[in-house]
């Protein structure tokens, strides 16, 4: 079951958990669409690449996840028990 929220997607806690956010900086073109729309800035560039700086911050919104263009930047996704 999926829940919309101002356009994005949440997964509903019967179906997965948002898991971890993780990076993939050799994918990442620079372009700066996940530092600009992260609400919480746990994203930054450095060295033209994204980097997650603070991910206690993070608050699973997922905006970052959606709008890259390069899929440089995801949640993993954890069942119910928590196995990944």
């Amino acid at each position: 079951m999926a829940i919309e929220f101002r356009g994005m997607t949440e997964l509903a806690a019967n179906d997965k958990k948002i898991g971890k956010l993780t990076a993939y900086p050799k994918w990442c073109k620079g372009c700066g669409i996940c530092v600009g729309f992260c609400p919480t800035n746990t994203l930054v560039l450095e060295n033209g690449k994204m980097r997650i700086a603070q991910p206690e911050l993070c608050i699973k919104c997922r905006i970052c996840e959606k709008l890259c263009p390069d899929y440089a930047v995801y949640f993993t996704e954890e069942d119910v028990t928590g196995d990944v």
